[in-house]
């Protein structure tokens, strides 16, 4: 998401590289086409235009420091406006009740209920709350079954009643069953419905206004662009509700709905999710947004994840193993597994400054492990432990055996020896008196 807008801005940006000063015609040139940009991402004319409006304002109105140059100060500006646009800050959602009702709500197709699934863990997981979730979505035939399987994965009790259309009566009856088992949180998944459908928007106002919610939030495909703004805006009339949900960030979108949905409903995006993985929801920080779409990656989202998959008793035993070179392959595949579980490693990659445009055309995705994994698995312990006895023979053995070739297998070798002889390195500062010496 957001690789297309990154790209058009960089080049409006260069309009300002060489200017001396910030004028009134160089700005009107650079904001003339970071307003195609933004129509190119599907942002409203209006909005686009209020957004280009208040990026002149400011910069004609600042005092460029000597020491900043013009198009660096574009930048910057530009930057606070995205953020501001998409929110200014994260918005928690609001848990506070006996349980507390999560309503959520959207259009078929959004990713509703597998939405649910994923708040379900997230708040289970990070707040160390109990959840139930609660089956109302009564027209789609396959809902309640998926609401099921997905709660089973999650580790999340389902509420269902079998042959009841009323998903009122079902709602307040998982409300109950949440009191009387002492569960602090009730998911409410519903049926999915078009704003232009009276009956159904009819529905979930009254659902909305007998369960009195603590939280009601709307789900959106991010993919549907501009669609989802306006769709957000017709849901917010009937219902006000709290916050946006937006779904399939990890699809061809061109990040219409991201920079305008708050412009327009001023309810902020709290959630972002990407992938069907239970753990694929983030919080919604609208300045690491606008980060990313400019380009200056996302390290403390990246570091957050890590620290979401970081053992701290797993890490001593490494540390240990390096410092006695004992570090092996199979210590190199444990790490790898961990890192899958952060997500997709191309997301991952582009979070860091400046590797994002690197890698734009590279196909790197979580299966690039998979040969590097088979060739692992294919090694004896022994050979795992201590690398250096793998011969020839023994090369072509496990070549064969994970369905690779054997100069696979001694690239592999060769980095792993190199990243091993890093490590220890690192640990033992002989890296640092090097560097050190090289200095001199």
């Amino acid at each position: 998401m957001f690789e297309n807008l990154q790209e058009r801005l960089e080049r409006s940006f260069k309009i300002l590289k060489g200017e001396g000063r910030i004028t009134e015609i160089n700005v009107a040139e650079t904001l003339k086409d970071i307003r195609r940009a933004l129509l190119d991402a599907d942002v409203s004319y209006k909005v686009a235009k209020d957004f280009c409006d208040r990026v002149k304002v400011k910069a004609m109105g600042s005092d460029v420091l000597t020491a900043v140059k013009p198009q660096q100060m574009m930048v910057k500006i530009v930057h606070d406006e995205l953020a501001d646009f998409m929110g200014s800050s994260s918005q928690d959602i609001n848990l506070k009740g006996s349980p507390a009702v999560v309503l959520v709500a959207g259009l078929n197709g959004s990713g509703k209920t597998t939405f649910c699934a994923k708040l379900a863990l997230n708040i289970k997981s990070k707040r160390g709350m109990g959840v139930l979730l609660a089956a109302c979505d009564t027209f789609r035939p396959a809902a309640i079954d998926q609401l099921k399987v997905l709660g089973q994965q999650v580790g999340v009790e389902v509420y269902t009643e079998d042959g009841v259309k009323d998903p009122v009566r079902i709602a307040k009856n998982a409300v109950a069953r949440a009191k009387s088992l002492g569960f602090p949180v009730v998911i409410v998944d519903t049926a999915g419905r078009l704003a232009v459908d009276q009956e159904l928007m009819d529905e979930i106002s009254t659902l909305h206004d007998a369960l009195k919610p603590s939280e009601t939030l709307f789900v959106v495909d991010a993919m549907t662009g501009q669609d989802a703004v306006e769709t957000a805006r017709a849901f917010n009339d009937r219902l006000d509700f709290d916050g946006v949900v937006l779904t399939k960030m990890d699809g061809d979108t061109r990040g219409g709905a991201a920079l305008s949905i708050k412009y327009v409903t001023g309810k902020p995006i709290k959630f972002i999710s990407s992938g069907e993985k239970p753990e694929a929801l983030d919080v919604f920080h609208p300045d690491r947004i606008a980060d990313r779409i400019l380009g200056m990656g996302d390290v403390v989202s990246l570091v957050e994840k890590a620290q979401e998959q970081f053992d701290e008793k797993q890490a001593r035993e490494m540390k240990k193993k390096i410092a006695r070179n004992t570090y092996g392959l199979m210590d190199f595949y444990n790490q790898i597994q961990q890192v899958k579980k952060m997500g997709n490693i191309k997301d991952l990659a582009g979070m860091i400054p400046g590797v994002g445009k690197m890698i734009k055309d590279v196909d790197m995705d979580n299966d690039s492990f998979k040969s590097i994994e088979a060739m692992i698995m294919s090694m004896t312990p022994e050979e795992r432990d201590n690398p250096e006895i793998i011969n020839g023979s023994r090369r072509k053995r496990i070549a064969d055996g994970s369905g690779t070739s054997v100069p696979e297998l001694n690239r592999l070798l060769k980095q792993f020896e190199g990243t091993r002889k890093a490590m220890r390195q690192v640990m033992t500062g002989n890296l640092a008196s090097r560097m050190k010496g090289f200095r001199r």
